[in-house]
């Protein structure tokens, strides 16, 4: 798959999410495989350009995190403008700009969905990053405001006019957040307003045959993927192996997603330091606990992990505690037939091998925005 002129390996992407998407989590999604492009947590423009310090960690980057989009958001054309050209000039391979947004933080500013609104205003701040850089400009956006206000063919159309290489379409309103489902129609009205232009469907996908789902219902040329890389981070090489094949991969064991959250885990720490490496981690290590099966013992403790040596203690505990009552699949051993016969077995909790077809929005910085 091609955007402009960037040349991908698969057309499955990582979404931005403020909070989770930075270089730690990155990495570990490209070491799995199938990953395409993958994309920042959302920057705000002036604060790049002033160098602010948060804004520049969540661009930070290196050679094997390519290729890699940042995600700007702002209203100011001469600051979207220039930050494209930083970005540009430090080797990032596209710009990505945020429509999609929709908290008020982001909005009330005129970025995020907000710029949905505005069509005319929009389509010159976009045509201004177009002509001032080489590399790809994509943007990510919603179906609309509201029901009442589906403006997203309408913008596509002026975003293509000035150059845009590809839209990304998370198939709800700004009205509806995170709620309610995703509307496969809204996406595919983008796909037929911009033939020849790649649309990449976004929203609810939880699982490879979700993805083909969006594929076949949509039209959209590539999926993005936000939530369900936090519950399965081996869903980019299990997708792009199911669109290719038509097959799905055996899930992986226990062992391996223990080896997996320990890379993610040190890679936290080599990026941000042990003590904010570790606070950063107490929301990673219950989404890696949500297929592990009986894992109440295992997250009420990764949520205060302080220290490196705190959480191999952790881990080791739970391993141990674990391994008497379930198998490498995180079934029940057969002499365990009653959930309730495990301590700790908490009874919302499911084993291992149930796959989940919604998965919660995480908590993150956009809870207090």
């Amino acid at each position: 798959m091609k955007i402009g002129s960037m040349a991908l390996e698969s057309n499955v992407f990582l979404s931005p999410l403020a909070g989770y998407t930075n270089l730690p989590f990155r990495l570990t999604l490209r070491e799995l495989g199938g990953l395409g492009l993958a994309t920042t947590d959302l920057v705000n423009a002036r604060s790049l350009l002033e160098n602010n310090r948060k804004a520049l960690k969540l661009i930070e980057t290196n050679d094997e995190d390519e290729p890699l989009s940042v995600q700007l958001f702002g209203s100011v054309p001469e600051e979207m403008r220039d930050a494209a050209l930083h970005l540009e000039s430090i080797g990032i391979s596209s710009v990505d700009i945020n429509m999609g947004c929709p908290v008020r933080k982001v909005c009330k500013v005129g970025g995020g969905s907000a710029m949905m609104t505005e069509l005319a205003e929009t389509a010159a701040l976009v045509k201004g990053m177009v002509d001032a850089v080489n590399i790809p400009v994509t943007v990510k956006m919603r179906l609309g405001w509201d029901d009442e206000n589906l403006t997203a063919p309408d913008l596509a159309r002026s975003l293509v006019d000035v150059g845009v290489k590809a839209i990304a379409v998370h198939g709800r309103t700004r009205a509806q957040g995170f709620t309610g489902e995703v509307n496969p129609d809204g996406i595919r009205a983008v796909v037929e307003a911009v033939p020849g232009v790649p649309v990449i469907g976004n929203g609810d996908i939880v699982s490879p045959k979700s993805a083909q789902e969006m594929i076949r219902r949509t039209g959209c040329a590539a999926v993005s993927i936000g939530r369900g890389a936090f519950y399965n981070p081996w869903i980019f090489s299990q997708t792009q192996h199911l669109l290719e094949t038509g097959e799905l991969l055996p899930e992986p064991d226990f062992d391996e997603r223990i080896r997996v959250l320990c890379r993610h885990f040190e890679r936290m720490i080599q990026v941000f330091g042990e003590k904010m490496g570790c606070l950063m981690f107490r929301k990673v290590g219950p989404w890696y606990a949500k297929r592990f099966g009986p894992a109440n013992r295992f997250n009420k403790r990764i949520v205060l992990v302080s220290t490196q040596e705190e959480f191999y203690e952790i881990l080791e505990d739970y391993q141990s505690w674990r391994g008497q009552f379930l198998d490498s699949n995180g079934d029940l051993k057969p002499q365990y037939q009653l959930r309730e016969m495990v301590p700790g077995f908490m009874k919302e909790e499911e084993p291992a091998s149930v796959r989940r077809e919604k998965i919660p929005v995480p908590k993150g910085p956009v809870d207090v925005w």
